[in-house]
C-alpha cells in the first residue's frame, strides 16, 4: 500500500506544475549532474523548501561545502524529511523525501562534519527552492 502524504496530487498535476527536470528528480527519483545546481555553492541566509509543495526542509545555518557537487546540509528541519532504505545501483543508501508530499530530494550519508551531526544531506538543487532571510 502506498503511503498517503498531506499533499496529494496526480502525476499529471505534478507534470503540469513542475519543469521537466524538476519532475524527473522530484517524482521519478532522478539526480541532477554534480556541480551544476543553483544551490551547490549558495550560502545566503534563509530557508530551503521543497520545490514541489513548499514545505520548509533546511535552514542555511546547517548548509556547508562538502565538495560532493550537490548542496549539503548537516541537519534537516525536524519532521520535514522521511527516510527510505535505497538499494538501487548496487549500493545501500538512505533516500530522503519530503515528509509532506513524498518528493525525492536526495540521500543522507554519515560522512558529514563530525563537529556537528556527522551527517551529510546530499540534496539536488532542482528539488529545493530558497527563501531569503528578511532583513530587519
Amino acid at each position: 500500500m502506498e503511503k498517503k502524504y498531506d499533499t496529494q496530487k496526480t502525476e499529471e498535476e505534478w507534470k503540469d506544475e513542475l519543469s521537466p527536470e524538476e519532475y524527473y528528480v522530484l517524482r521519478q527519483k532522478g539526480t541532477e549532474r554534480p556541480y551544476t545546481g543553483e544551490f551547490n555553492l549558495h550560502f545566503e541566509n534563509g530557508d530551503y523548501h521543497c520545490k514541489a509543495c513548499n514545505s520548509k526542509l533546511f535552514e542555511s545555518d546547517h548548509k556547508f561545502e562538502s565538495g560532493c557537487g550537490w548542496p549539503s546540509f548537516d541537519q534537516a528541519v525536524e519532521g520535514a524529511i522521511e527516510y527510505i532504505r535505497d538499494t538501487t545501483h548496487g549500493m545501500i543508501r538512505t533516500e530522503t523525501v519530503c515528509a509532506n508530499c513524498g518528493s525525492h530530494l536526495g540521500h543522507v550519508f554519515n560522512d558529514g562534519p563530525k563537529e556537528t551531526t556527522g551527517q551529510r544531506y546530499c540534496i539536488n538543487s532542482v528539488s529545493i527552492g530558497f527563501d531569503p532571510e528578511n532583513e530587519k
